[in-house]
């Protein structure tokens, strides 16, 4: 039985275990976080992403965790109503489609749950080095004893640790979009009842969106930037999201109490991982780690879950055809394409959506 290591616990890492596991392989997952990551914003599962939730029997489970949104509401800077749609909302697209938006901590928990007690969890815990020999690779760990994996997979986000071991800084993949995003949660201050709004305000602008019943808001903020530089203290970020708001002119009070009092509160700059190759010798790269679209895509959700069925299935038929090195080549000759159509969609409409046409031929540009 083949042994791998995969590096990060969330949807494409969760994902690739169970289907690993069904297909006789003994995956062990590493994750920074103590266990399940809580928090973040609603998240698509579209096009051929809803065939691999099927696929893994999870597709009614994830339907009835779907948000439940009635409308949206587009505001202007100071408040006031400027168009409204009950069928259409920027977060998910049409309200009437058959793709599932539902919260990330969802997915996650259902992906998780569903990889069952014979994936072996290192929560608390991430790799510190890797080292390639001739039976596999030596991952050491922060705390965890050093152990040798047939293969390792970086399923470990946009500022993965397997990617900058294995193939470099960061600096050389990632692309800034000239945008950041911070994403929290609040109590419905707002009384929004299944109901979003949207509002721009010069170089800031945000989605409100009510889930758990409308008793709790997720916070979309979004604001330009250059790149700040220096490290990603979290309470460094926190400062500078806080001040964005306190400038605002609608709600700038109630929102930057959210902000300031959020525990799952996140910030990140919006960029795209792109590089020329996704695999070094016995080491991949999946989801976000190998070709983050960034959330301004609304496609990373569906492009994680899609990458872990295509490596699944061309590692489950190795044996037969070139062993990894062909599984992994397999893999990224069917994935690029996928993937370039989806990163497409963050450029597209700067500071909007993408066209419903560009997004329905880029969910589905990829046979299974």
């Amino acid at each position: 039985m083949k042994t791998v290591l995969i590096s990060g616990g969330g949807i494409a890492g969760s994902a690739l275990a169970h289907q690993l596991l069904r297909r006789g392989f003994a995956p062990t997952v590493v994750e920074r976080a103590a266990g399940p990551r809580r928090g973040g914003q609603a998240i698509d599962v579209r096009g051929a992403a809803l065939d691999v939730v099927g696929r893994m029997g999870l597709l009614e489970r994830a339907r009835g965790l779907r948000t439940r949104i009635r409308g949206m509401s587009v505001l202007d800077a100071d408040g006031n109503e400027i168009h409204r749609s009950t069928e259409v909302a920027y977060s998910s697209g049409r309200l009437d489609g058959e793709d599932i938006e539902l919260l990330l901590e969802d997915l996650v928990s259902l992906l998780h749950e569903h990889a069952g007690a014979e994936v072996t969890y290192l929560f608390g815990d991430t790799v510190t080095a890797l080292t390639e020999q001739p039976d596999g690779v030596r991952a050491d760990f922060a705390h965890a004893p050093s152990r040798v994996f047939d293969l390792v997979v970086g399923a470990d986000g946009l500022h993965s640790t397997v990617r900058r071991l294995v193939f470099g800084p960061e600096e050389r993949y990632a692309h800034h979009l000239g945008t950041y995003l911070s994403v929290f949660g609040a109590d419905n201050f707002l009384g929004l009842d299944q109901w979003q709004v949207w509002l721009q305000d010069g170089d800031n602008g945000f989605g409100i969106m009510p889930v758990r019943d409308s008793t709790e808001l997720r916070i979309a903020f979004g604001f330009r930037s250059e790149p700040f530089g220096g490290d990603r203290d979290p309470e460094r970020f926190r400062k500078i999201v806080v001040d964005r708001l306190a400038g605002l002119r609608w709600q700038a009070a109630g929102l930057t109490k959210a902000a300031a009092d959020a525990p799952d509160f996140y910030c990140d700059a919006m960029a795209q991982i792109r590089m020329d190759r996704w695999s070094r010798g016995r080491v991949v790269l999946l989801g976000d780690a190998g070709y983050c679209a960034s959330p301004l895509s609304g496609q990373g959700t569906s492009m994680a879950l899609v990458g872990a069925h295509v490596l699944a299935e061309e590692l489950g038929r190795a044996d037969g055809g070139g062993g990894y090195e062909g599984a992994f080549a397999r893999y990224e000759d069917r994935m690029r394409p996928f993937v370039t159509l989806n990163q497409a969609l963050a450029t597209e409409n700067p500071g909007g959506p993408a066209s419903e046409e560009s997004v329905a031929r880029a969910k589905n540009a990829i046979e299974l």
